[in-house]
């Protein structure tokens, strides 16, 4: 399943740590999984602790722990909204509930298309700019009306179409 190119990807990060602490580059190597195969499964995490020689189990520990790594397939567009109390203060919850009504699923699910996932997420430091949420682990929204939510939906899905 890991391909010999991952591991090269694999090796550069380990290269990064002395080699009795090659276990320390594993939430790398999961990245790169994710990025290869869009989700982390069982599977690759047992490649993932063979590759770098530790447990298997503490390996799934790590890909559980954070949310940041899928461990099913997920939408086009993963949008995690904070939940945090910061958050939950400033709107957090009814940005939520207004993605679900207009995506038409709850929190966890996938739209049929296939387009988008929707997550709600611990706090993402951006308490000031609330309510947050991130697309894809990597672009932060802030300050997000129902006005920018709906844009923002529009505008993927605009960019999904082409």
């Amino acid at each position: 399943m890991i391909s010999e190119s991952i591991k090269a990807r694999f090796a550069k990060e380990v290269a990064k740590y002395p080699a009795e602490q090659k276990q320390s580059a594993v939430m790398a190597c999961l990245a790169i999984v994710q990025q290869e195969f869009g989700h982390v499964s069982t599977d690759s995490e047992a490649e993932v602790a063979s590759y770098l020689g530790m447990p298997a189990m503490a390996v799934h520990e790590v890909t559980t722990f954070y949310n940041m790594y899928n461990q099913r397939p997920l939408g086009k567009y993963k949008l995690n909204v904070c939940t945090n109390l910061p958050c939950q203060l400033r709107d957090g919850q009814k940005a939520l509930h207004h993605l679900e009504r207009k995506l038409g699923i709850s929190m966890g699910e996938t739209t049929a298309d296939g387009l988008f996932t929707l997550q709600q997420s611990e706090c993402q430091g951006a308490c000031a700019d609330a309510p947050v949420l991130l697309v894809n682990d990597r672009t932060m929204c802030s300050f997000m009306s129902n006005d920018k939510l709906d844009q923002l939906i529009d505008g993927l899905k605009a960019g999904g179409a082409k």
